[in-house]
């Protein structure tokens, strides 16, 4: 990331926090809530942020990436829920239970949502899948979205015939994979990210309306539930950026702010392995809090944590200390209700899935690009484009420092 592109981020995220008004602050200025020094859980992450030198959030980053799996005693966990942590109140008549189920989703009365103090607009949803659901998603993550039209890591650096059927080229590999880690990588083991909608171009940081490919229905109706049960009737899924990660993987710190409509949320689905999430402030010289994400698990920025710096600079093995959580363990039901978008997966396939995600995480961050009735601005010099990733990438492994480049979660 270019110097002259931090120094412009804080002003646009400092005006949205400026017209959200006092309500996210308390009597001496600061945001109320946030982990202080003084708290034991903190105590060893905040006195790297007293050090000299890097700003607090990579300090921090570093910290938690190269951190005992052991000692993780100072990361939220909200399956067991306390401290900062409170709950947050769902739209529960925004969305039926019909269309609920239609999302594979648990009625939203069921549903537990949480939020952080001192971050407002981010609510945190542990897994609301109804049994068997999550894994067509994964599927989904696997067989379908990398497809063209869509647009993955592999289109941009490999020969079109050879990124053809990626889920057929690699399924009887993954079926047969050892536990060595010198075996050799399937392709949708070097799959690192799919853009879906409007296709994020990674060198200008910018969409354009020449860049578009019909965004998936399935996808698009899930994410318009779980919008609207946070409050966001009318939520459009414009864009998508799908995330694979690795034991070995983590993402850099960064904010996302190429939508040209802040005012909706971006939504978040984890599925598979665990991870630490890191959510910092409007200036990387805040210290940022650490939570669990959990497969299953539902994040949603709006307002005021919409534009805030984040990371994930860690992935983990599901706390079960099984192969997978024992939530994907669970057989999808045989009763689909009307017009459901979720689609038996077969044996066959789940087996390809379920021996991919022993050693991985799958991520599907949504977002809205437009406002109702907005357009792009007209723009010279560009075709529009998903260029091949430029040096100022995000995503980061323990084998190369600026690996591939990812956004969110």
């Amino acid at each position: 990331m270019s110097k002259s592109r931090r120094e412009r981020r804080p002003t646009v995220r400092t005006a949205l926090a400026a017209a959200i008004g006092t309500a996210v602050r308390g009597r001496n200025g600061e945001r109320e809530g946030r982990p202080r020094p003084g708290r034991p859980e903190m105590a060893a992450a905040a006195a790297l942020t007293r050090e000299g030198g890097e700003d607090a959030f990579r300090r921090l980053f570093r910290f938690y990436r190269q951190r005992d799996a052991s000692d993780l005693r100072g990361v939220v966990d909200f399956s067991a829920p306390g401290g900062q942590v409170f709950r947050s109140q769902l739209s529960i008549s925004s969305v039926s239970d019909q269309d609920a189920y239609r999302a594979g989703l648990q009625p939203v009365s069921q549903w537990k949502a949480y939020g952080l103090s001192g971050y407002p607009g981010f609510i945190f949803i542990p897994n609301p899948f109804l049994p068997g659901c999550q894994r067509h998603w994964v599927k989904q993550c696997l067989k379908l979205y990398p497809e063209k039209p869509n647009v993955c890591n592999l289109h941009l650096h490999m020969a079109p015939e050879k990124t053809t059927d990626l889920w057929g080229q690699s399924k009887e590999q993954l079926r047969r994979k050892g536990s060595s880690k010198w075996e050799p990588r399937s392709l949708l083991e070097k799959l690192r990210w799919v853009t879906l909608g409007y296709h994020y171009n990674w060198d200008t940081k910018k969409y354009s309306a020449n860049h578009h490919t019909p965004f998936p229905s399935d996808l698009a109706f899930l994410s318009e539930q779980v919008a609207a049960a946070c409050g966001f009737r009318g939520f459009q899924a414009q864009a998508g950026i799908l995330n694979y990660y690795h034991f070995d993987s983590s993402l850099g710190i960064h904010v996302d702010e190429s939508e040209l409509d802040h005012s909706r949320p971006l939504l978040s689905f984890s599925f598979g392995q665990s991870s630490i999430f890191l959510l910092g402030g409007l200036k990387r010289e805040e210290a940022p809090t650490a939570m669990f994400m959990h497969s299953g698990d539902i994040m949603v920025m709006s307002g005021f944590s919409r534009l805030l710096y984040h990371a994930v600079p860690r992935v983990l093995p599901n706390p079960e200390g099984t192969a997978l959580p024992a939530c994907l363990d669970q057989a999808l039901s045989s009763d689909l209700p009307a017009g459901s978008v979720i689609e038996h997966s077969s044996d066959e396939d789940w087996q390809v899935c379920a021996k991919y995600l022993q050693s991985s995480r799958i991520n599907m961050t949504i977002r809205q690009v437009l406002a109702e009735g907005q357009k792009f601005p007209e723009e010279s010099g560009t075709n529009g484009k998903g260029q091949a990733p430029s040096e100022d990438s995000y995503h980061e492994n323990n084998k190369a420092k600026r690996h591939k480049p990812n956004r969110v979660s």
